[in-house]
Formats: C-alpha cells, structure tokens, sequence
C-alpha cells in the first residue's frame, strides 16, 4: 500500500469487541493474568501497552523496519539508544552541528560516564571514515541538521558504517517517514522525536526508535523497560491520530516552505537564506537524491545582529514565537537563545549559528497570511542603514 493508506489502516483494525473503528486508548497500568507469567502479550504498561505498541508498529511500517519502540521524549529514545548501545570507553561519532539537546545529552551528561564524543562535519563522508577508530560504537547521523540545514549523505556515510561493522543512527525528526527513508539508505536504526511533524499539532512529547532488523531488538527492549522511558497511551494515541495526516500535512509545509524561502531569498532586509530546496543551498543536488521534498524548515540570517533578529521575532503576528517545530502552526525562533543556548558561544560561532541567525517552522497556513506576515516584520525590524549597507 502507498504511504497514506498505510499511514490510516496498519495495525489499525476496527477493535473486535466493540466494532470500534478507532484504536482504542488502553488506559490502564496492568493487565489481568490467566495464570502467574500467562498473559495475552502485556503484563505491566510500563513493559509494553496494546495503544503504544500500535503507533510503534505502524511508525515501523512506514520507515520500512522490522521493530519499532516508542518512548516518553526523542531525548528519552536517544538516551535509551546510548545506554544500550555504548559503554565506558567507547566512542560516539556525531554531526558536529546537531540539535541542541542533543549536544546537551552527549556533552553534559553521557561524556561524564566515559564515552567519548566525536564531533565531525559529517557534509564530507571522509571526514566520518577519518573519524573512526577501533573505539567507535555508534555512528549518530541528524539529516536535515538543526537549525543550519546541513544534509548528510546518508547512503555513502553508513556504507562507510557497515564496511567498518558500526551500526548508524538517524535522527530523521526533520524530514519525517514522509520525506526520507532512512533504512532504504542503509541505517540500522531511525530516531524520531514524534513531538514534531509526526503528531503535528505541538499537543504531545514522544519519541521513536525503529530498528531495521533484530540486531539490538532485545538490548533496545531491555533498556526500555529498564530506564522507564515509556510514553502513556493516551498521547501515543494522541500522536497515532496525528500521524494519519502527516502525509497531506508534509505536503502543505513543504510547499509553503519553499515559496517562503524564495520571497526571503529576494527581501532587501534578508542577508542569506538556508533551505535545501533553493539552488544557492550547497547539497540542494543531494536534496533531490534523498527526499521526497525539502522540507518545512527554513533558517535565514536577518541584515543587522541580534538586536534586528530579535525586532523580528517580536514583530511578526501569525509565527509565534516558540520553540519546537512540525505543528500545523508557523513558529519562530531564535537558535542562539533558545533552542541552541546550551551550545557555548564559541562553538555556536563556528558551526554558523550567528546571532542574527532566525529559525522558522513553516505551518499550514495560507501562504499569503505568511508571506505577509514575514514582510511586515522584517520591514519593521530592520532599520534603513542596514538594507543599504554602510555609506
């Protein structure tokens, strides 16, 4: 079946009892048992739960994998994924511009358990093959990367991974199952934070980890339990509802996103723009190759510092300005205080997260509500001097 369909009606049977056309939302923290250790698959909701375990399945489905898990947070699958598949002494390779709480988790908080973290630009697959050593665990991929929009040659990066017996993981929260497939590309497992586009309407936190084959099934599963990252079923129900939609709603913020980025390319008050679907992004060939559309993510560098980004932010009336992304709802933010502020300045300084620098989650809304929306914020923030230059 095609994405859509499968997104609707995987695992999604009306309920045999009650005829219920909906999965239902098992509320419930355990389950009755015909005999001590005989039951019909769940036990405790913490271990696993009928409404949970669906999302899993069908987020599964739809990135081509044989398992699938779900989590309380995509911080929650990532640290499962850390604890399971590295130990003291080990090394993590990584995008050296990946998303903020993600830099968090690994600098502050892994690093102090004795797990070296490798920081490469991961843009030139060579730069990953001189990366590695007899140490390395894990190749960590993010594709597209927050908030610079730097694409990572997917196929040619794990082709490095599996010559050299490392599994890969990516973190596809930015393009969705929609847009990208990363098992097709030859990762062993996908990330998800399933807050963003795969719930859609900024209601729900959850994450995913889907698994191309048994490898780490077991590890992955025990971790899980373990550590207690497990979602409840009501937003996994929530964030099922959402994902029956992530097909026409991908649609909408990708085209949207792409007319947006063109006016921002061509406004007097914009000094650069980055979305990978205009022909000025360095990988926009690479774009093509690897996904469907380019994406609902644009960050453009406004003229001036942060003093017209942050006018600009206040400015605008249709983009809240808010973190997160992929909800219906167009939001703008500032990376270099907000989503990325754990990131020292320095180190922000050199991956290109300028202070000037405007994140937007293009929504679903009209078009032109946006377009103008952008204008009159920009023209508002940026003063005269700045649009002409110094005189």
């Amino acid at each position: 079946m095609e994405f859509q369909t499968m997104a609707i009606h995987n695992r999604q049977k009306p309920d045999p009892v009650t005829g219920a056309v909906i999965t239902p939302i098992y509320q419930t923290t355990t389950f009755a048992q015909e005999d001590a250790g005989q039951h019909k698959g769940w036990d405790y909701s913490r271990c696993g739960n009928p409404t949970v375990d669906t999302l899993a399945g069908v987020l599964a489905d739809l990135e081509g994998a044989q398992f699938g898990f779900c989590f309380a947070s995509g911080v929650g699958a990532l640290v499962t994924l850390c604890n399971a598949l590295l130990k003291p002494g080990d090394q993590l390779l990584i995008n050296e511009d990946v998303y903020g709480g993600t830099f968090r988790y690994t600098t502050k908080v892994l690093a102090r358990y004795g797990v070296d973290i490798c920081f490469v630009d991961m843009t030139d697959p060579q730069n990953v093959a001189k990366g590695i050593t007899a140490k390395t665990k894990l190749i960590y991929i993010e594709s597209p990367t927050n908030p610079l929009l730097r694409l990572v040659d997917i196929k040619a990066i794990t082709d490095i991974a599996r010559k050299h017996k490392i599994p890969s993981c990516v973190d596809n929260t930015f393009a969705s199952p929609y847009l990208q497939s990363p098992i097709a590309l030859g990762t062993d497992i996908i990330l998800h934070s399933t807050t963003k586009y795969i719930g859609g309407h900024s209601d729900v936190v959850g994450g995913a980890l889907l698994l191309k084959d048994s490898t780490f099934e077991a590890d992955i599963r025990f971790h899980r339990n373990t550590i207690g990252a497990t979602p409840d079923p009501m937003n996994s129900w929530l964030t099922l509802r959402g994902l029956k939609t992530l097909a026409l709603r991908m649609e909408t913020h990708c085209s949207n996103a792409l007319a947006l980025a063109q006016f921002l390319e061509s406004h007097p008050a914009v000094e650069t723009v980055i979305y990978p679907g205009l022909k000025s992004h360095p990988q926009a060939a690479l774009a093509k190759q690897q996904m469907k559309h380019p994406g609902g993510m644009i960050s453009f560098r406004v003229k001036g510092g942060e003093s017209e980004a942050r006018a600009v932010l206040k400015s605008t009336h249709i983009f809240t300005l808010a973190e997160s992304l992929g909800g219906v709802e167009s939001l703008i933010e500032h990376p270099a205080t907000m989503t990325h502020a754990s990131v020292e300045p320095k180190v922000r300084t050199e991956l290109g997260i300028t202070d000037n620098l405007i994140r937007l989650s293009v929504g679903i809304e009209a078009l032109s509500d946006l377009q103008a929306d952008l204008d009159q914020a920009l023209k508002k923030a940026v003063v005269k001097e700045s649009l002409v230059g110094s005189r």
